[in-house]
């Protein structure tokens, strides 16, 4: 969702920053850059190593509420053909999954404001045992749908994600934005989803498949 759907993880950085710098530390940039993608409490234990002196979950639910508030304030910003994207999808009748590691409330908010239905199951950071990189988020997910992971096309921004998709057993689209994604985690390197279609994903799928 963060980074892929929408446009959120400046939003993520700023309540990083305000949350450190409250305690009378510092987030860097390379600080930020080290937890995208990766589980909100692998993130928070990475902020208590720099001062904050909250316990993990306190720390998740500041930063989800500072969010929140953030994309009621200014909107949602949906990443370039992403919802377009998934519409497309929709109306092909494909079963689509979110798959974050944005908490639940966070992660129903975004789907509730797309303006259709667009995802069968929605899979959040509370919802798994192991967050990205490992890859039971997208077990949980195919599992959600009710399908194979082999026969599922992952689309990631970050590398934690890539790399929980690609270790589950899916076909894994990177689109890199705040990250740079290692080639060997996807299967197709992407600049962005604008003009994308369901014809690039079942062309490329139908490609892995074949190997």
């Amino acid at each position: 969702m963060d980074g892929t759907l929408i446009n959120s993880e400046p939003y993520w950085i700023s309540a990083e920053n305000e949350l450190v710098e409250s305690f009378g530390g510092e987030w860097t940039h390379d600080d930020a850059m080290a937890v995208v993608g990766s589980g909100l409490f692998t993130s928070a234990r990475a902020m208590q190593g720099k001062g904050v002196e909250l316990d993990e979950q306190s720390i998740v639910d500041r930063l989800t509420d500072r969010v929140m508030a953030q994309l009621k304030e200014f909107g949602i910003p949906w990443r370039p053909g992403a919802r377009e994207l998934l519409l497309e999808l929709r109306e092909a009748g494909v079963p689509t999954a979110l798959v974050t590691m944005s908490i639940s409330r966070m992660a129903h908010h975004v789907v509730d404001n797309l303006g259709f239905i667009g995802f069968d199951a929605v899979v959040s950071g509370d919802d798994v045992a192991h967050p990205k990189p490992h890859p039971d988020p997208y077990r949980v997910g195919a599992d959600a749908l009710g399908v194979s992971i082999a026969d599922c096309v992952a689309i990631e921004d970050s590398p934690p994600g890539a790399t929980s998709a690609f270790s589950a057993g899916a076909t894994v689209i990177g689109v890199p934005f705040m990250v740079e994604i290692p080639e060997e985690q996807t299967h197709a390197l992407w600049p962005t989803l604008d003009g994308r279609t369901l014809a690039h994903l079942s062309e490329l799928h139908s490609k892995v498949a074949i190997r």
